[in-house]
């Protein structure tokens, strides 16, 4: 199992990523198009796809000079990441590939290609079939919107939900904790690698053996925390949920500023183009936040309870007066 392992996790993380300055590179679209070729097409294992000589990557799967340059780089690391395998392990924490009865459909469904290839998970992985919502939203939230997810996330509980968060100080982090105070069930979405994590396996110790709590990762298990590692895990945050709900989205000085900045207002717009429904705490007219401009993008407005709001229309109206406000 361990080399089977070693190869999903170097396959994940040890090819070259593509960018502007490295086309030669592998995207993740790039990476499921081998999988599926290999796998599906072929009805061969990884193991037995890294088994084969590069003519056969060449002859069979039209790999180019480079790509199989980039995939004998592959072969070589292996026993690197075989001793990382082991490590994992060691400590608990499995590697999910893509093509696992056990990775969430949820996830496939909503990303497509651009699924991670493997998941890297602690605790109870039956948490990853159940009913799941994420509520999102800024790490400097205001107080009505710690309120609203602390509600939002104790009606999940009693519904038998499974809560979302992304580990972040705010919104986030108050959605996991309503979650735990009501013996709820989570997944933790980290910014990091697993391996780095030690102080919140051990704050979340009773919470992970009790099987209420999951804690996942998409990136390098030894990563260490980033801004962009950040952003690269709020995709992840919303494809795993069936229901998304918006708190508070950060407030915006400009339009400029709306359209670039990423967060939680990007991934609500990202969701709505999608055409995944997206619901927004409705709020006050006094309050300073790109709520209001989320449900007039399409967003559906909620309550305090997050029922559907029935005076969105006479409210949009009113915001609208007040546009200049944000814009």
């Amino acid at each position: 199992m361990n080399r089977e392992s070693a190869y999903w996790i170097a396959l994940a993380h040890e090819l070259p990523a593509w960018s502007f300055s490295n086309k030669d590179g592998w995207r993740n679209e790039d990476k499921i198009n081998l999988i599926i070729r290999f796998y599906h097409d072929k009805k061969m294992s990884i193991e037995d796809f890294f088994a084969l000589c590069e003519e056969d990557w060449k002859s069979d799967f039209h790999m180019s000079d480079r790509q199989i340059a980039d995939l004998r780089k592959v072969k070589t690391s292996l026993a690197n990441y075989a001793f990382l395998a082991e490590n994992l392990q060691n400590g608990g924490i499995e590697v999910i590939p893509v093509l696992s009865p056990e990775y969430p459909k949820t996830l496939k469904e909503n990303l497509k290609k651009s699924a991670p290839v493997v998941l890297y998970t602690k605790g109870n992985k039956q948490i990853l079939a159940e009913k799941s919502i994420a509520i999102v939203g800024s790490r400097n939230a205001s107080e009505i919107a710690l309120n609203f997810t602390d509600n939002i996330a104790k009606q999940a509980t009693k519904e038998w939900k499974v809560v979302v968060s992304g580990f972040a100080k705010g919104v986030d982090k108050q959605a996991l904790d309503s979650s735990i105070a009501c013996n709820g069930q989570s997944i933790v979405v980290l910014p990091q690698g697993i391996m780095t994590f030690e102080l919140g396996f051990k704050t979340y110790y009773k919470q992970i053996i009790d099987g209420n709590v999951l804690v996942l990762s998409t990136f390098h298990p030894n990563a260490l925390w980033s801004k962009e590692l950040a952003m690269a895990r709020n995709p992840i945050i919303y494809a795993l949920a069936k229901e998304i709900f918006v708190a508070e989205a950060k407030p915006s000085k400009n339009r400029q500023e709306k359209e670039t900045k990423g967060g939680t207002w990007a991934g609500a717009i990202d969701g709505l183009k999608k055409g995944r429904t997206i619901y927004v705490r409705q709020p006050d007219l006094s309050e300073k936040n790109d709520n209001l401009d989320l449900i007039q993008k399409g967003a559906v407005a909620v309550d305090f309870h997050g029922e559907i709001s029935k005076n969105t229309d006479y409210f949009i109206s009113k915001g609208n007066k007040q546009s200049s406000l944000f814009d």
